[in-house]
This record gives C-alpha cells, sequence and structure tokens, in this order.
C-alpha cells in the first residue's frame, strides 16, 4: 500500500476499491459467474421488454409495472458491474471521490425504486383480485405513469443525504474501501469523525423506505388472500393465487439478500469481510438475474410470446 493511501487528507481524490477482500487472488475466477449473471440480467430483462412492446395484448398496467422493474433492474446492475469486472480483470481499483459518490447515489437510489415499483405491483395483484369491476378504471395509464413519477421522485429525494452526508466528513485513516463498489455504510466507515448521523439515517432509510413497503405489500397481500379464500371453488383459488406467484417470488428475491445484508453489516462483527461484500453483491445481482427468469417463466403471456418468437418462422 502506498504511503499516500494511509497519511492524513480530509476529501480523497480518489479512492481505492479492492474488490472482494481476501480473495484477491481468485478474482479472475469469481469474475466468471458475475459476467454470466450480469450477462443473463443484460438479456432477460431486455427481452421482457422488448417483448411487452411488441405485444398490445400485453400494453396493460401490471406489464407496464414490470418493464419499470427490468428497467430498474437493468439500471442498477449496470452501476456497479462494469466497474467491479475492471477490478476482477484489469485490477482498476482507482475511482474518483465524485465518481464514488455518484455511484453510491445510484445504487442506493435504484434499489429504494425496486423496492417501490414491487409495492405498485402488489398495489395492482390487490385492485385486479379483490376489485376486479374497478380495475381498469382504477389503474390507468395516467395513474399508472404518476404512479411511475411518484417512485422515480421518492427515491431520488430519499437517498440524497447519503451522499450529502458521506462528502460532509473528514478522511483522515485510509482511502481504501474494502468493498467492490461505493456501498454508503462501506464509505462512511473510512471517516475519521463521528458518523452517527450517517449511522441512522442509513437505519432510518431502512426501516422507513424498506420497512414500510414491506408493511404495504403485506397489507396488500393479506386483504388478497382474503379474498382468495372465499372464492366457492379450490381450482378458482388456486387460479386466482397463482397470478400472485411471480410477484411473491420477486419480492423475495428482492427483499431477503437485501435484509440480510443490511443487519450483517451493522451487527455481523465476527463474520469474515468477503462474506459481507459477497452477500451485498448477491443483493445487486440476484435479484435482476431472477425477475426475468420468474416472469418469463411464471407469467402466460410472456411465455407464449417467447415461445412464438423462438418458433415462429417466416415463410
Amino acid at each position: 500500500m502506498s504511503a499516500s493511501n494511509t497519511t492524513g487528507f480530509t476529501i480523497p481524490s480518489t479512492f481505492i476499491l479492492l474488490g472482494i477482500p481476501g480473495l484477491e487472488a481468485a478474482h479472475i475466477w469469481i469474475s466468471i459467474p458475475f459476467c454470466a449473471m450480469y450477462a443473463i440480467a443484460v438479456l432477460g430483462n431486455f427481452t421482457i421488454l422488448f417483448i411487452v412492446k411488441r405485444e398490445p395484448s400485453l400494453h396493460e398496467p401490471m406489464f407496464y409495472f414490470l418493464c419499470m422493474l427490468a428497467i430498474t433492474d437493468l439500471l442498477i446492475s449496470t452501476s456497479t458491474m462494469p466497474k467491479m469486472l475492471s477490478i476482477f480483470w484489469f485490477n482498476s481499483r482507482e475511482i474518483s471521490f465524485s465518481a464514488c459518490l455518484t455511484q453510491m447515489y445510484f445504487v442506493h437510489s435504484f434499489s429504494v425504486m425496486e423496492s417501490g415499483i414491487l409495492v405498485a405491483m402488489a398495489f395492482d395483484r390487490y385492485v385486479a383480485i379483490c376489485n376486479p369491476l374497478r380495475y381498469s378504471m382504477t389503474l390507468t395509464n395516467s395513474v399508472v405513469a404518476k404512479i411511475g413519477l411518484a417512485l422515480v421522485l421518492r427515491s431520488g429525494i430519499l437517498t440524497l443525504p447519503y451522499p450529502f452526508l458521506a462528502s460532509r466528513w473528514p478522511y483522515c485513516r485510509t482511502n481504501v474501501i474494502p468493498h467492490s463498489y461505493c456501498r454508503h455504510i462501506a464509505v462512511v466507515k473510512l471517516a475519521c469523525g463521528d458518523i452517527r448521523i450517517s449511522s441512522y439515517y442509513g437505519l432510518f432509510h431502512l426501516f422507513s423506505v424498506t420497512g414500510m413497503d414491506v408493511f404495504f405489500i403485506t397489507v396488500s397481500y393479506t386483504l388478497i388472500l382474503r379474498t382468495i379464500f372465499r372464492l366457492p371453488t379450490k381450482d378458482a383459488r388456486i387460479k386466482t393465487f397463482g397470478t400472485c406467484i411471480s410477484h411473491l417470488c420477486a419480492i423475495l428475491a428482492l427483499y431477503i439478500p437485501d435484509f440480510f445484508s443490511a443487519f450483517m453489516q451493522r451487527f455481523g462483527h465476527n463474520v469474515p469481510l468477503h462474506f459481507f461484500v459477497l452477500i451485498a453483491n448477491m443483493y445487486l445481482l440476484v435479484p435482476p438475474v431472477l425477475h426475468p427468469i420468474i416472469y418469463g417463466v411464471r407469467t402466460k403471456q410472456i411465455r407464449g410470446r417467447l415461445l412464438h418468437l423462438f418458433t415462429h418462422k417466416e415463410t
């Protein structure tokens, strides 16, 4: 480590990203599944967008929300993976202070956006199952657009304190970030001042945003299940609940790694550092990979259109 990385300074011109600390020798091998997952995420989400755009029968609220989710998945993975792969392949570890704060902002902003979209999709399922006769009147194109705009504004505004607070702290210890991207808690831990405000805001953000989103999703599915159990036949209950399976799988793919990573980062003091980093990376990579697969397999309209694209031959 050069002396410039450990001498005193207030605002570093650059940070050094370690990648996966302790596993540097295996970076090339680690990059293979990471690159494959990123390629699957890009291909799968672009395919979802292409199919929905090309198929007029899919131009309805549920698939508009799915397109928002696909776009967010593309953005959140692309905000980290190119730099991460450059670390693994070319040992390109430097990132400027402003670029680090920008990456931090976009990573956390897109994460909030993704969580909000899952809430909107839960609301879509609630209206479709509990008030089907009012579905077309409730979720008009205008309402869907307003929901999308509200989600963008919410994620953008609530994430602003992360880079703002991080830019206020003096960094007089080191500029080496033991992570593969500029995650908020990993960056502010390098500061030599009192970072309790950043830590408290991180917890507030976790519970007020993700926690409230989980609460609203839980309420939606409580009402949905109550309606499903009132249906007269078992077949009707199974068929109706089947329309929610894809969304429930998407929820689990996002929130389980999110909560696990957030709590382990703050309270798992005896857990190896490389385990923290791998879990944080999985949080950014697994949902973008699984979402198009889940919806491609579970959604009849998308599955049918996808099969048609691969089997149809022009004469």
